[in-house]
């Protein structure tokens, strides 16, 4: 049944185009992995997926104008992504609930690994939305909104909101007592924060020689191919994501336990 379910709810979101081929197979695993712990803990993983879609979508237009050059990938989730934002959080959601291992360490650490991930999407899409500037803490100086290392004031809220509101949801849904409800929302953001320092210091860039321009792309809009600009090269936006629910997870799990 959680298979089933979890397919079926993939199918869907890749027919609204919420997700690649890939990433509704990779959606199916992760899915399947989390409804099988139980319901509550699949609700908790479609609600967030519902969320953030919805939130993608929000002024899509105009978030290509300006960013649509810059960063790595478009709105359509692949298999590396959905395993990025949800792979940590799947793992330790089934941990929680395996017998022997239940814990409210674990559960924490679970829900604050995807609520990581939700901040982080949050100060994204609300902060490249509003058009407000931002700063890269690289460098200090303005780059579009978006730009992986840069905050803007509304992505920084936008990022404090999501980890309060998905820390609320996991309480609603009784996957965390409420004594934990602050600190897995410390720890969430604390993984989200680690989400931008990462990159804005250790994330690949890349520059096209012909637009001289930054960008997180291998081939740029014009169809140049880019050169790498500093960083590791092998460090992209997906790596430094799931770097970010690892970070969560293991903060909570420390102020948890």
């Amino acid at each position: 049944m959680a298979i089933g379910l979890a397919g079926l709810i993939a199918f869907a979101a890749w027919r609204a185009r919420s997700l690649s081929g890939s990433g509704a197979l990779a959606a199916a695993l992760v899915g399947a992995l989390t409804f099988t712990a139980s319901p509550a803990w699949g609700a908790y993983l479609v609600a967030w997926f519902v969320l953030t879609s919805a939130l993608s979508r929000l002024g899509t237009a105009r978030k290509a104008r300006h960013v649509g050059a810059v960063v790595e990938k478009g709105g359509r989730r692949d298999a590396w992504q959905v395993l990025a934002n949800g792979g940590v959080f799947a793992a330790l959601a089934f941990a929680s609930t395996a017998g022997t291992l239940h814990s409210t360490p674990l559960a924490a650490s679970a829900v604050a690994a995807l609520a990581a991930a939700g901040a982080d999407t949050w100060a994204t899409e609300i902060g490249t939305w509003w058009r407000a500037g931002a700063w890269s803490l690289r460098t200090g100086g303005r780059v579009p909104a978006g730009t992986s290392g840069a905050i803007t004031w509304p992505g920084s809220l936008a990022l404090c909101a999501g980890a309060v509101v998905w820390s609320g949801v996991a309480l609603l849904l009784g996957l965390i007592p409420r004594h934990a409800l602050g600190l897995v929302a410390v720890g969430a953001m604390l993984g989200a924060w680690l989400d931008t320092l990462v990159g804005a210091w250790l994330q690949c860039r890349r520059h096209c020689p012909t637009c001289h321009s930054a960008t997180e792309r291998r081939v740029h809009d014009c169809g140049t191919l880019t050169v790498h600009a500093g960083g590791f090269a092998w460090l992209g936006n997906d790596a430094v994501n799931a770097l970010a629910t690892v970070g969560g997870a293991a903060a909570t799990w420390w102020l948890v336990r």
